[in-house]
């Protein structure tokens, strides 16, 4: 059964730190892209990162540049997201998907139609 399953979110204050995990089961992580997304309260859901199945090349959204970081750990079929610095504004929901490498290409621009995502996990940072 192919599944995706996030975790690590949780409430913070602003200037804290959190470690999202996006475990895969049913196939390997490490042939395809994997994206972090997330999505406010009356918000569109935005591209926050992204990490390519080619050469592991990724791509952050303007936003948290410099205070996320996404890696991958093909040995444990996970994806992280490291958030540093986190602001009350990160508050949201967020996904971890799957697609091929254009994810990444189009992140903050183009959302595939096709993706394959996960349940998500909320993450809310207090002032």
């Amino acid at each position: 059964q192919v599944e995706l399953v996030e975790s690590g979110g949780g409430l913070v204050q602003a200037g804290g730190s959190l470690r999202l995990s996006c475990a895969a089961s049913g196939f390997n992580l490490d042939s395809y892209a994997i994206g972090w997304f997330r999505q406010a309260p009356g918000k569109e859901r935005e591209g926050v990162s992204c990490i390519t199945s080619t050469n592991g090349r990724t791509y952050y959204a303007d936003s948290v540049k410099g205070r996320f970081t996404i890696s991958r750990d093909n040995a444990k079929n996970t994806v992280y997201l490291q958030m540093n610095s986190l602001k009350p504004e990160d508050t949201a929901v967020y996904y971890c998907a799957v697609n091929w490498d254009r994810m990444c290409y189009g992140l903050g621009y183009v959302e595939p139609s096709d993706s394959y995502w996960g349940q998500g996990t909320q993450v809310t940072v207090s002032a």
